[in-house]
């Protein structure tokens, strides 16, 4: 699992804003000729271009004769029908006059956020910066557990009961998990805390090599029976090979602060 991930799981997430900017169109086109005119509505190459893109998942460059027409047809249908005088009443209409004016400013700000991100510059400083301080947040240790995941809290003292008469953890997993690691007697192998939920990683965090969970552990998932086999010290990855997860968690903190300083500027 990569770094950054690892590092931020129960972190700051990347921003919805910052995602919706990296897929932004790129909508300003040098010239424009007018492909038709409907209800006196010209519409023009990059209305159409835009729409080819949207239908056909960017390949609209690529589309076939017959996608082209098909495509052409729709898009005068939806010409046709809104800029028929008998559409003109739901332009008044305040919902659709809402949506209009969201759209219109999402689109703007898209646009502005990829200009941003395609100007955005990140010194090395800053990127060194991070990741020390992904250092200070990254887990010390690796830990190598079994587990016997069980529906109900009853099965899973069923099962501690078990082994503190002697059964053996691998053999009752295979026979009792329901998890999709019960074939292999609950072996999760070699992990990071970050990767379990929280639940799980601090139960086997509080255990010592060797020790099983004296109480059943819940998550999302069920009831978990947890074998600590063994811990090691975790291994962060270098910073060379972490340079543009770095920059892209960098980029995205300016981003966000950029867009507090304007909405407080604007209230």
């Amino acid at each position: 699992m990569d770094f950054l991930h690892r590092s931020y799981s129960r972190g700051k997430r990347i921003t919805t804003i910052a995602l919706l900017a990296a897929g932004a169109l790129s909508v300003g086109q040098a010239s424009a000729e007018t492909i038709f005119t409907i209800n006196g509505v010209d519409v023009d190459s990059s209305v159409v271009d835009l729409y080819f893109q949207s239908r056909l998942g960017g390949q609209g460059a690529q589309a076939t004769p017959e996608q082209r027409e098909f495509l052409m047809t729709e898009l005068r249908n939806i010409y046709a029908l809104a800029t028929d005088e008998s559409s003109s009443q739901f332009a008044a209409d305040p919902g659709v006059a809402a949506q209009i004016e969201l759209q219109k400013y999402s689109i703007i700000f898209q646009a502005a956020a990829a200009d941003y991100f395609e100007n955005v510059a990140v010194s090395d400083e800053q990127l060194r910066e991070e990741y020390e301080s992904q250092l200070a947040l990254y887990p010390p240790l690796d830990f190598k557990a079994r587990h016997i995941l069980l529906a109900t809290q009853g099965e899973a003292e069923g099962v501690i009961a078990q082994l503190n008469d002697g059964g053996n953890f691998e053999e009752l997993a295979k026979e009792k998990s329901t998890g999709p690691t019960g074939p292999n007697g609950g072996d999760l192998d070699w992990f990071s805390p970050t990767q379990m939920v929280a639940e799980f990683s601090d139960a086997v965090g509080a255990l010592e090599n060797g020790q099983f969970t004296k109480e059943p552990v819940q998550t999302q998932f069920g009831w978990h029976v947890i074998l600590r086999e063994d811990s090691r010290a975790s291994k962060p990855p270098p910073y060379e090979s972490s340079v543009e997860e770095l920059r892209q968690k960098v980029s995205n903190d300016m981003f966000q602060a950029h867009i507090e300083s304007l909405a407080k500027t604007g209230e």
